[in-house]
């Protein structure tokens, strides 16, 4: 674990707390998806002495399987391992809670993250084409890269 990783508190946001849209807006660029998801979900934030540095969004999809619908590290703070201690503390919370599979997905433009995904264990179950064409009206660049497909990986828990 890094010396940041270390003094990162998660914890449970409550429902009449603010959301961090600062930070889930990193990961997925449409506010109107986010309200759309939020509320069926649990809300984890990343704490380093009090300020918010990191999020995920843990959304169950039935008895067994919850997915991450949102995971992002503040920029100052990318690049530390803090993302892959976000993820590992999201499969630890959906563990806990009883599902057995845990789902994630990311843009195929997202190198980095399909890279620490299939590193943390998830595997690639599917392809949604066109997915980001169909469901956010501005074009998404990552690296270069067009964002047009959801790419869904899956991990048993």
């Amino acid at each position: 674990m890094t010396p940041a990783a270390e003094n990162i508190t998660i914890q449970l946001l409550e429902k009449h707390d603010a959301l961090p849209y600062d930070l889930l807006l990193l990961a997925d660029p449409s506010r109107e998806m986010i309200d759309a998801y939020v509320p069926h979900s649990f809300v984890y934030v990343a704490l380093m002495q009090e300020i918010r540095i990191g999020v995920y969004v843990l959304t169950p999809l039935g008895e067994k399987k919850a997915e991450v619908k949102n995971i992002a590290i503040h920029e100052t703070w990318q690049g530390r391992g803090l993302g892959k201690q976000l993820l590992t503390d999201a499969a630890a919370k959906a563990r806990e809670l009883g599902f057995e599979k845990l789902v994630i997905g990311t843009g195929n433009s997202s190198v980095a993250q399909l890279y620490l995904y299939q590193r943390s264990g998830f595997e690639i179950t599917e392809i949604r084409k066109n997915f980001f064409l169909q469901h956010y009206p501005e074009p998404i660049y990552e690296n270069g890269i067009p964002c047009k497909h959801m790419i869904m990986l899956e991990k048993q828990l």
